[in-house]
């Protein structure tokens, strides 16, 4: 009980007015309230502090001649003193630079420095009033009077300020009046006390009035920084707090690290599962950063599945890293929506300032560069920004522009690279690959721009021009020569793409069997239903599907049991070893075996020996591509008897 009122009581001296039916506030919105009101005291105590020392010369001057004139010297010179002091240093205060909050016990302070001015002016009456002349008796009260309204005006902001100033005023007041003992003294009595209860009642409303404006502004202050769906600071707080740590970067040589972690596979999740549940898995991405992060570290949220963290305290690059891995394993985990597991694959940029510029602008330039890099090596990648990076970004930004004409301007070819029955020894079908030539910058890597086709939505159009060129193509070989081409990920969310490819047939005049496409295991973990939907209604026009590079990602056997496949490609990276490693060799005998199994043929990649071919065979594989049975080639250098000549090639 002692401790439950010693602890109002500290409530109530830091300005709290919930012991007056004020409204209620919690920190730290109570220490922005307290600044505000300590911030309006020091504003009006330089000009209250003068009005304390003219006070305290009247009464010098009243009482001049008097016996009491050397006690009110000592009493004005003590009170001038004080005030002179307390007024310079409030003064000083104000026109520094005001804090965000302050502490309760600055109010405190702030409270007791009012009773003393209070004390002193409520013994004023006590002590000189009853020896006064009638004309200096009409002097001390209109100073005691003075004292306290204005004691009530500076201290409007916090009521037991004004309390604590004017209620000593009031009781000495009321003491030296009834010492006297005159009965015309009784309604003087009856004026001071409603004097005191009105203007009580009016600091106190005054009081409540601007609490309950500024928690107001507060929260609609707090509702403009915040994001609405995580709750987390939005870009602007965002903005705000960059600004302020760059600020304190360049006046205090303090370092920070600026983190951007991104959700790779989001808009996969928003497309797949619908807003509702995108929104619900951000709200619990939001609260696993809290968890993963520390106190100091101020996370936002940017938009979409992007987000943002603000790290000012051990920047170490080694510290660095260990937070944004921190970041990645507990994202780790599949977050549980609505009954659905779902897997998100993030990244993370960070820059380091001022090592990489003390401008918000260059700054999130290099961390959005250095999350672009992490995004292209993968899932779960976490890089620093690094000088090189400007030049990678540059080079980015010059392919993006220029492959949005490179179609147009005749730039993209198709290269076909065949594929070898391995029990006739016939080339029986080319896969069409994907070229750039650039003008200036000569052959782009696929692995470099197709990624960037495929964030500008390029990839569609150039996708359905590769379609119907391939189409075209097997159109000119002979009947028992298929063409394979590539589908994307991203391809295989446009609606169009299978009208695109029925009509891209109809063109050609291709038959559908001839015509086989690709997909790999990235295209199944981000939209596995969809998939199926499509590569069932590719099944029904008589297209085959391939399944490539299986063996390196997932390769979980519900692809190769639920989907429509004709065909398993095995990756290069188990063939180049499974003559010198025994377990790459039980890999590869096992699929094999397994995809017979389930009427599925297979075709090996990335075969280069006429060993690795001798044991392809052995091991009842039915096709081989690689460089041993042909390089990419120009469809130029293809002719009606490619079948014939390179099974001769091979036989030789």
């Amino acid at each position: 009980m002692q401790r439950l009122s010693a602890a109002r009581l500290g409530d109530l001296l830091a300005g709290d007015l919930r012991a007056f039916g004020g409204p209620s506030t919690i920190e730290p919105l109570a220490g922005r309230i307290r600044a505000e009101q300590v911030s309006i005291v020091l504003r009006n105590t330089p000009l209250g502090m003068v009005a304390n020392i003219l006070n305290a010369a009247t009464l010098v001057m009243a009482l001049w001649g008097s016996p009491d004139q050397t006690n009110a010297v000592f009493w004005a010179s003590v009170l001038i003193v004080a005030a002179g002091f307390v007024g310079l240093r409030a003064r000083s205060s104000f026109l520094s630079v005001k804090p965000r909050s302050v502490s309760r016990r600055t109010t405190q302070n702030l409270v007791r420095n009012a009773f003393l001015f209070g004390t002193w002016w409520g013994a004023l009456p006590i002590l000189f009033f009853g020896g006064a002349t009638s004309a200096a008796q009409v002097v001390i009260t209109c100073l005691s009077a003075g004292m306290i309204a204005g004691g009530a005006a500076s201290f409007y902001t916090i009521p037991i300020a004004a309390i604590a100033y004017t209620l000593p005023i009031f009781i000495g007041s009321a003491v030296a009046v009834v010492r006297v003992g005159d009965a015309v003294n009784l309604p003087v009595i009856i004026l001071l006390v409603s004097y005191a209860i009105t203007l009580f009642r009016a600091v106190l409303a005054h009081a409540s009035e601007f609490t309950q404006r500024f928690i107001l502004q507060a929260e609609s202050e707090n509702a403009i920084r915040r994001d609405v769906l995580t709750s987390l600071p939005n870009r602007f707080s965002f903005n705000e707090r960059l600004e302020t740590a760059l600020v304190d970067a360049k006046q205090f040589d303090q370092h920070f690290a600026l983190l951007l972690f991104d959700l790779n596979n989001f808009d996969e999740v928003n497309d797949r599962f619908g807003r509702a549940m995108a929104d619900a898995l951000l709200v619990d991405v939001a609260a696993r950063l809290r968890k993963s992060t520390r106190e100091c570290d101020g996370i936002a949220r940017l938009e979409g599945g992007e987000f943002a963290i603000i790290a000012a305290r051990d920047i170490r690059p080694d510290q660095i890293r260990s937070l944004a891995k921190q970041i990645i394993d507990v994202m780790r985990a599949p977050f549980l929506i609505e009954g659905r597991e779902i897997y998100c694959r993030a990244s993370i940029g960070i820059a380091l300032a001022p090592t990489d510029g003390l401008d918000a602008n260059q700054l999130l330039r290099c961390v959005d560069t250095a999350l672009y890099r992490a995004k292209t090596r993968g899932a779960s990648s976490i890089q620093f920004f690094s000088a090189n990076d400007d030049e990678a970004a540059a080079r980015r930004h010059a392919l993006e522009r220029d492959l949005a004409s490179a179609l147009a301007n005749d730039q993209l070819w198709l290269a076909f690279q065949p594929f070898l029955n391995l029990g006739s020894d016939r080339i029986c079908g080319f896969e069409a690959l994907l070229r750039w030539q650039h003008p200036t910058l000569g052959a782009i890597p696929p692995a470099e721009f197709i990624p960037i086709a495929e964030e500008t939505g390029l990839i569609h159009g150039i996708g359905h021009w590769a379609a119907k060129t391939a189409c075209l193509a097997a159109a000119q070989w002979p009947r028992d020569l298929r063409v394979s081409v590539n589908l994307s990920a991203v391809q295989l969310k446009d609606k169009a793409l299978l009208d695109g490819i029925a009509m891209a047939l109809a063109e050609a005049g291709l038959e559908p069997r001839r015509l086989e496409v690709e997909i790999t295991e990235s295209v199944l973990i981000s939209d596995f239903e969809g998939a199926i939907s499509l590569l069932q209604s590719l099944s029904f026009l008589s297209i085959t599907v391939a399944l490539d590079d299986f063996g390196t990602g997932f390769s979980s056997l519900t692809y190769l049991r639920k989907l429509p496949l004709s065909r398993l490609k095995i990756d290069r990276s188990f063939v180049l070893d499974m003559l010198t490693d025994a377990d790459c060799a039980a890999i590869v005998r096992s699929l094999i075996e397994l995809a017979h199994e389930l009427r599925i043929k297979v075709t090996a990649e990335g075969v280069e020996t006429p060993e690795q071919l001798d044991y392809l065979r052995r091991v009842r594989c039915d096709e081989a591509q690689g460089y041993l049975i042909g390089k990419p080639i120009r469809i130029d250098n293809i002719h009606g008897t490619a079948a014939e000549s390179f099974g001769q090639q091979l036989n030789t």
